[in-house]
């Protein structure tokens, strides 16, 4: 799910002052945590299915609108991050941001509720929901991960790697519950005819808000008590009431930019912005209105030039070369991920159109829902997360652990493997073959084994290098490679050529797609209409320059990237160890 450190602790890092095993706070902290992943995922497995059939937006637009989403909630985190540090502290922004969510998420189920009056009001309040949820989860994500750092003092922070293993496992558990109970509710199809009740999403997303209102109840009763530091003073209070205890020895308190850094930024800013705008879509102005064409060519562009512009500004106010490096190190890793989470979250968008559409997901008797098919991911993280522990830990002991930014390219080599695989078991599927499920089951099984390999890159290895004084923000600028790995997501997911139920939607209208996508025919003027009806494409999607005609040759984009990626960063594996400096 998102990459946190999935380290075994040593035994004697279970000890504390006062002879417990972790602080109570953690706890509190986990079960926040859970439940803000149950809503998450939860709405997300249902997301693009809502869009495409009951809003009827087309697949293409639905995967691109579904990355920009992903990618401004991992955006977000900078501002909520920064305003924490600045302002309003830890608490109150976890506070806001459950709060945010859970309205956010009822949002969604007032839109599912009302479609079938006005899809035109139902599609405004579902981009209000959107937003509201965005904003929502800038506010918490940053700042629940930076809580847990600072449960610890700094004589005990070799405990944060197992802290964060207990962490990870709320985000697995609470992303399961949501990715079952949501699509349980929400993705129900008639037993008989296999006709999809489009009026269910809306129980999906009720459930997700509830889950959400739950988590926020439980910091809200509970933060007083027991998120405190061992000698009983809040955690994540307003940044006012911080005091030279809470920083290392000698770190500057305040994090200072100055003017001319300021100004400098913002010009990067607006030429970045630019430059990522022409790339992706070809022009400078704002011509286009269609939506997918707009999201490609604002949010995208914004998100990777705030990444860029921000990680600049923050680079400003580091102190030394030590401090320099290790930040360095935060954006070189966080750039990896971004390939990574561009290939792992087409869980959402074209794996579940090809769960939908063209797998056949019968279980023992029993058809799977397609937004379900997701959680295969959950369940081999809870299965496997120990065993990944305790095999790091036999290695550590006997001194052939693989460094952090090694086992980051080993999972990027992993996922590699899961499209490659996949790849050739759809390759002589054609318009009508099935793809067996259990293609699906190992796709997430490797998949998991990546992510439990990249994990190590998380937010414990932020919480060891980033300076007190912006470690909120330095966490949003980590979460930045998220958004950009989202984005690319999106992009990539619109590229997913025809499945069979397009195929069979064109023979129904009299036209063989094949002949279509080949240029061996010219469509009437209404027969456009009746494709653009059925949302079916009238040309097959090109990446890079190259057509990709089939789902073997989509898949393999992911091979490519992410096995570039992994080689890269398995040469330079040994640079960033070094500019660590001692940090492991």
């Amino acid at each position: 799910m998102d990459n946190t450190e999935a380290l075994s602790p040593k035994p004697d890092e279970f000890v504390e002052n006062k002879g417990s095993r972790h602080p109570k706070g953690l706890w509190v902290l986990f079960g926040t945590e859970m439940w803000e992943r149950f809503n998450f995922y939860g709405m997300r497995a249902l997301l693009t299915l809502f869009m495409v059939n009951s809003l009827l937006i087309k697949e293409a637009d639905a995967a691109i609108i579904y990355g920009g989403f992903l990618a401004l909630c991992y955006l977000t985190p900078l501002l909520g991050g920064f305003i924490a540090d600045k302002y309003i502290g830890n608490r109150n922004a976890i506070l806001i941001g459950g709060s945010l969510m859970a309205i956010g998420q009822f949002l969604l189920f007032i839109s599912a509720s009302t479609f079938s009056g006005s899809i035109g009001s139902a599609k405004l309040i579902m981009w209000l929901a959107l937003f509201v949820i965005i904003f929502g989860n800038g506010f918490f994500k940053p700042n629940i991960s930076s809580m847990v750092g600072s449960l610890y003092p700094k004589q005990e922070k070799s405990k944060l790697d197992s802290a964060f293993t207990i962490f990870y496992m709320g985000i697995n558990i609470g992303a399961f519950l949501g990715q079952f109970i949501c699509p349980y509710l929400g993705d129900v199809k008639d037993a008989t005819t296999g006709v999809r009740d489009i009026f269910a999403f809306k129980w999906g997303f009720l459930a997700a808000s509830m889950a959400m209102i739950i988590g926020t109840i439980t910091f809200f009763f509970l933060k007083n008590k027991y998120v405190v530091t061992p000698e009983g003073r809040p955690i994540g209070g307003l940044p006012k009431h911080n005091t030279s205890a809470d920083f290392e020895e000698g770190e500057t308190q305040t994090a200072k930019f100055s003017s001319k850094f300021l100004a400098f930024t913002g010009i990067i800013f607006v030429g970045l912005f630019f430059a990522f705008r022409y790339l992706l879509v070809g022009e400078f102005g704002f011509n286009s209105v269609e939506m997918g064409q707009l999201i490609k060519g604002i949010i995208y562009p914004f998100i990777y030039a705030a990444g860029i512009s921000l990680a600049f500004l923050i680079m400003t106010s580091a102190e030394n070369k030590v401090e320099k490096q290790r930040i360095w190190v935060i954006y070189i890793v966080s750039f990896f991920i971004i390939f990574f989470w561009a290939a792992f979250e087409q869980a959402g968008s074209s794996l579940t159109f090809i769960a939908d559409n063209q797998t056949d997901r019968n279980i023992f008797g029993w058809n799977m829902p397609p937004s379900m098919v997701q959680i295969f991911n959950g369940i081999f993280v809870v299965l496997l997360a120990v065993p990944f522990s305790l095999c790091w830990d036999k290695l550590r002991a006997k001194g052939k652990e693989p460094v952090s930014p090694l086992k980051q390219a080993i999972g990027l080599a992993l996922i590699a493997l899961s499209y490659f695989i996949i790849a050739h078991n759809v390759k002589d599927l054609g318009n009508s073959g099935l793809l067996a499920i259990k293609w699906l089951m190992l796709l997430y099984f490797i998949q998991t084994c990546g992510e439990l390999c990249l994990s190590p890159i998380g937010l414990s290895l932020v919480g060891k290098l980033a300076p007190k004084r912006f470690a909120s923000l330095l966490y949003g600028v980590f979460f930045i490679s998220n958004a950009a790995g989202y984005a690319l997501a999106g992009s990539l997911g619109a590229l997913i050529p025809a499945t069979g139920d397009k195929f069979e939607k064109a023979e129904k209208i009299g036209v063989n797609l094949q002949d279509v996508l080949d240029k061996k025919v010219t469509l009437t003027t209404d027969q456009v209409a009746a494709f653009e009806k059925a949302q079916l494409p009238l040309q097959n999607p090109t990446f890079a320059g190259f057509e990709i005609h089939n789902l073997f040759e989509f898949f393999m984009v992911f091979v490519v990237l992410c096995g570039i990626a992994a080689i890269i960063l398995a040469v330079i594996s040994p640079l960033l160890k070094k500019m660590m400096h001692g940090v492991n």
